[in-house]
């Protein structure tokens, strides 16, 4: 893909210097998603692997709240009428949406305004960073609608991020909690105001952006892979993708500005 051109139909796609920003264009529903954008937002993840131009994404939020998960006309009302094997596509597709934004060597960064529900707080969960105005209000509601919390991996990532028992509460009553105690569990790395949170996401993805990239998408992998390594696979494995950045042309610029006292100019090689 050039992300310079990409013109996706079911959100919306900026890019510049290296960052790219996403969010729903529905704000008038509070930005669900269809059918149609998972698999879009799916392919472009996909698709960022080979993207060397593109360093950060942000997932925005847009006119004030960030994803009212699955549309209940465009999805929740068809799939009451599908079969087990159509069911199965779906969940499927969905889940692949999650595999595709932790597969991406990007990072990628969620600023989430006013409501992020269902597969709306799954995108947050799934993102590496997490930014949340003050309004600010996340629910993992599947069991609040007659299923189970085991979606799209929230099941298997949500009791890392804030610990068994708080997932175990979230997972199973369905309810919201706020930006300050999204923050305090660790589920958000700050709260912002509503005003500023745009343009602090933009500076943090810059911050990014300038760095190692390389090596940040290394980091990213293993953070990956090692949720289920023993403690002396993750080292050996830690010390493969260690020697492996310190063969990169960013390295070497990293030691000669130290020597020179010189601001280091990473370039991603």
């Amino acid at each position: 893909m050039n992300p310079e051109t990409y013109k996706p139909e079911h959100f919306n796609w900026s890019f510049s210097d290296g960052v790219a920003t996403i969010s729903l264009n529905r704000p008038e529903r509070k930005n669900p998603l269809t059918f149609e954008s998972y698999a879009e937002l799916r392919d472009l993840f996909r698709a960022l692997v080979y993207a060397k131009s593109v360093h950060v994404v942000v997932f925005a939020s847009n006119e004030g709240n960030f994803c009212s998960g699955g549309d209940v006309h465009d999805i929740i009302g068809p799939l009451t009428k599908m079969s087990m094997s159509e069911l199965l596509d779906f969940t499927r597709m969905t889940g692949d949406l999650v595999k595709a934004m932790r597969g991406c060597p990007q990072t990628i960064i969620a600023a989430v305004a006013g409501i992020s529900v269902g597969a709306g707080a799954i995108i947050s969960m799934a993102s590496d960073l997490r930014y949340a105005a003050p309004d600010a209000k996340t629910a993992f509601l599947f069991n609040r609608v007659g299923l189970a919390g085991c979606d799209m991996g929230a099941c298997a990532m949500l009791p890392r991020i804030i610990g068994q028992g708080r997932a175990s509460e979230l997972l199973f009553f369905g309810r919201s909690f706020s930006a300050e105690e999204g923050a305090s569990w660790g589920f958000f790395n700050a709260v912002v105001a509503a005003d500023a949170l745009d343009e602090h996401a933009q500076v943090m993805a810059r911050r990014i952006a300038d760095g190692p990239t390389f090596a940040n998408g290394i980091t990213k992998n293993q953070l990956n892979i090692e949720w289920d390594m023993s403690l002396d696979t993750a080292i050996e494995a830690e010390a493969q993708a260690q020697a492996i950045c310190m063969q990169t042309q960013d390295f070497v610029r990293a030691y000669d500005a130290f020597v020179a006292k010189a601001k280091v100019e990473f370039r991603g090689d």
